[in-house]
């Protein structure tokens, strides 16, 4: 029956047929940015296992967060940088199960990151004596176990139910694969996969957003009762981890409406743009704000650098 349906076992991403005039430029860039994120990435990683002294919450949070994007990164680059440089267009329908997997694994797992990270400054701020009991390296450990097998099963049964969909098109408006790409396509009632998405996407936002809020709501009233210099130094730490944490949702956010939005027709590169933001960008800015601006990190990764004789001592 879902061969009688099947136009194609070969999915055409529409993004990478628009790229084709610039591909040696994008795949050039591609290169770059992944080996950034990369590198930079697993410099932080390193530190943080290496320095005894980074082995506390909050360097364990950066490290996975890191890790994430290392993972989100390698479930998009490597294939677009392939497929550019061999101008293919194409994926076969089980490869984009896998990439669609690998794409909403990365984008739950960032929302939890994110999330935890904004609990984990909470108790640090608003509970200083008690924070050392109330989160432990062991529960720290346990929140991104726990996080990572409640979304993958979240995230299994819903492309269960997409890959039993027979599909009528093999058209997809984006660069890589998600779930909602494989549904649209399909000829058949989709209610129950459809509803599943955005039943089970609505309750993560809802629970992250809602556990970010009220923690850096905490710190900001417990910054306006503290000094000048500490309440200036807590709200520039607010400011840019809402900031990175925006950066994403808004592409995260518009990754889930796009195809809930009916006929409206989007030009193929406003898909891609805002599609790519959400697995681009944080891998991208993570090392930087989490990483390369946190003190004790640049100071252990300048350190490293030196003995290693890349960075002089000046």
């Amino acid at each position: 029956m879902e061969n009688a349906f099947n136009i194609s076992n070969n999915l055409v991403l529409l993004g990478l047929v628009e790229m084709e005039g610039l591909k040696y430029l994008y795949c050039a860039l591609s290169i770059v940015l992944y080996l950034f994120i990369v590198f930079l990435s697993i410099i932080i990683v390193f530190v943080v296992l290496s320095d005894t002294r980074l082995h506390e919450p909050m360097y364990i949070l950066i490290s996975n967060l890191v890790l994430n994007g290392i993972f989100g990164s390698s479930t998009f680059f490597p294939k677009l940088i392939v497929d550019l440089i061999t101008s293919s267009t194409t994926i076969t329908h089980g490869n984009c199960m896998v990439q669609a997997l690998c794409v909403a694994l990365f984008s739950l797992l960032e929302l939890c990151a994110f999330t935890i990270m904004a609990y984990d400054r909470y108790l640090a701020v608003c509970h200083p004596l008690r924070y050392v009991i109330l989160l432990t390296n062991e529960k720290v450990i346990k929140l991104i176990i726990g996080s990572f097998i409640v979304t993958f099963i979240l995230v299994d049964i819903g492309l269960i139910l997409t890959w039993k969909l027979p599909l009528c098109g093999d058209r997809i408006n984006n660069i890589f694969c998600d779930n909602m790409s494989l549904v649209v396509l399909s000829c058949v009632d989709s209610s129950v996969s459809r509803l599943f998405s955005a039943s089970g996407t609505i309750l993560y936002l809802c629970v992250t957003i809602i556990v970010t809020i009220f923690s850096y709501l905490q710190i900001f009233v417990v910054c306006l009762k503290a000094s000048r210099e500490s309440r200036q130094k807590a709200v520039h730490t607010l400011v840019t981890h809402l900031l990175n944490f925006s950066i994403y949702l808004v592409g995260f956010l518009f990754v889930f409406i796009r195809y809930r939005l009916g006929s409206i027709g989007f030009p193929i590169v406003i898909h891609v743009f805002l599609s790519a933001t959400s697995i681009i960008l944080p891998p991208f800015f993570n090392p930087l704000i989490y990483g390369v601006r946190t003190h004790a990190i640049k100071a252990s990764v300048i350190h490293y650098l030196q003995k290693m004789d890349i960075v002089q001592v000046v």
